[in-house]
């Protein structure tokens, strides 16, 4: 069995932290005024999620600050 190695681009690595900073960005603001209550939980923890996600990917990341990442999901 082969192993499919995919390279990825300096400019796939930008986008995907520039969608995280979009995550911490969302958290950092809080909850939208005309977003009800449970649709902020679940908004909330989706975009958790998605940050805790990509701080698993550490060497992903080689070279970018994951600081906002770690301190948005605590």
């Amino acid at each position: 069995m082969t192993e499919l190695v995919q390279e990825v681009t300096a400019e796939e690595v930008a986008r995907s932290y520039s969608a995280a900073m979009d995550s911490v960005n969302l958290l950092l603001a809080g909850k939208p005024e005309l977003m009800t209550d449970e649709d902020w939980a679940d908004c909330k923890q989706r975009n958790i999620d998605h940050l805790n996600i990509q701080l698993d990917k550490e060497d992903f990341y080689s070279g970018y600050d994951l600081q906002p990442f770690k301190d948005a999901v605590k």
